[in-house]
């Protein structure tokens, strides 16, 4: 009998959601232990990772409806986030 290996993974932590609007909007800060973070949106927008109070710009890194993606963070960060297209959701998941 063979076994397959197992498939790369991270442990999950705090989640929370941000609504998606007109105006920038961000997140509670990250946990002193969270280095990545997963992102998933249920409308396409844009996004800024910072120190303090980030606003998102029009012009921010993008990220499309119904796909997540892993991004670096520092403890302490918060993410940003402003539509793109119309209202949604974003959800935020630390990963640790």
């Amino acid at each position: 009998m063979s076994y397959l290996p197992n498939q790369p993974s991270s442990r999950l932590g705090a989640a929370q959601e941000v609504a998606i609007g007109a105006a920038s909007a961000s997140s509670t800060i990250f946990g002193t232990e969270t280095f990545q973070i997963r992102l998933a949106a249920t409308a396409a927008c844009r996004i800024r990772i910072g120190d303090g109070t980030p606003t998102a710009l029009a012009t921010d890194t993008y990220l499309p409806a119904d796909r997540s993606e892993y991004f670096t963070c520092t403890p302490g960060q918060k993410v940003a986030v402003i539509q793109e297209v119309g209202a949604g959701k974003l959800s935020i998941t630390e990963v640790v």
